[in-house]
């Protein structure tokens, strides 16, 4: 699955974090590994040209999604083998995100990984303008983030398990030898 990301919204995030948010929805959501995704961060007056050029809405927002292919899950048995999905755009604004965190009282990343999985869905044709949809959309959204920050848990518990290992290991002069350094290549 090939994930990129861009953020030109002059706010530092962790770019690597967010993409793990959208490869944990997309994985949990059964999305083909071939499936393509873009991610741009960007800041409050291009998101509010965004909302008001694609929505006709004022103002800026935190996430908008813009699906481009549809996923073809209709395919004849015999059909060759479909190439890369490209599910589309997401576009965050981490400056309005903020804003929201602190009213929701989370931090930053916490919010964009909400508005990622809250993206991805969206790209994936889920809605929220009637109640039943919402009502599945936010449930999906709800249990989907929370998984996420089960096995993020548990992965940064395991990694510091494993310093913590490797510090008591090379206490003890029981640590894993260098491997060799290979010889510099002649000289053409």
């Amino acid at each position: 699955m090939s994930i990129e990301i861009a953020n030109e919204s002059g706010v530092a995030v962790d770019e690597p974090s967010i993409v793990a948010a959208a490869r944990f929805a997309l994985d949990r959501m059964r999305v083909s590994r071939l499936a393509e995704l873009s991610v741009m961060l960007v800041g409050l007056d291009v998101m509010a040209d965004l909302h008001e050029r694609y929505l006709d809405l004022p103002g800026p927002t935190d996430v908008m999604a813009f699906p481009m292919d549809e996923l073809d899950s209709a395919r004849r048995p015999d059909a060759p083998d479909p190439g890369p999905t490209l599910l589309g755009d997401l576009v965050l604004c981490p400056a309005f995100a903020r804003d929201q965190a602190h009213k929701a009282g989370h931090s930053l990343m916490d919010e964009l990984h909400l508005l990622t999985v809250h993206g991805v869905l969206h790209l994936l044709g889920y809605d929220h303008a009637e109640p039943a949809e919402e009502r599945e959309m936010f449930t999906l959204q709800k249990r989907i983030l929370a998984d996420f920050k089960t096995e993020r848990a548990a992965a940064q518990r395991r990694a510091a398990q494993r310093r913590e290992d490797d510090k008591l290991l090379g206490a003890v002069g029981l640590t894993a030898p260098e491997p060799p350094k290979q010889p510099d290549e002649p000289a053409q």
